[in-house]
């Protein structure tokens, strides 16, 4: 897939709010900054789900 002009993405780890564990990569659009994703995710170590938020490496 073609990239757009001006379309600017950057990789982004999710950490996990209750162990710290950075167990998803992703990528997101930051034209306008960083946006302030928080989402639920499975964490493997609790083997539940938890809120993961981004972090950046």
């Amino acid at each position: 897939m073609a990239k757009k002009k001006g379309q600017k993405r950057e990789w982004v780890w999710l950490q996990c709010s209750e162990t710290g564990d950075l167990n998803y990569r992703t990528t997101v659009n930051v034209m306008g900054g960083t946006p302030k994703i928080t989402l639920m995710k499975y964490s493997p170590r609790l083997r539940k789900r938890t809120l993961h938020k981004i972090k950046r490496k």
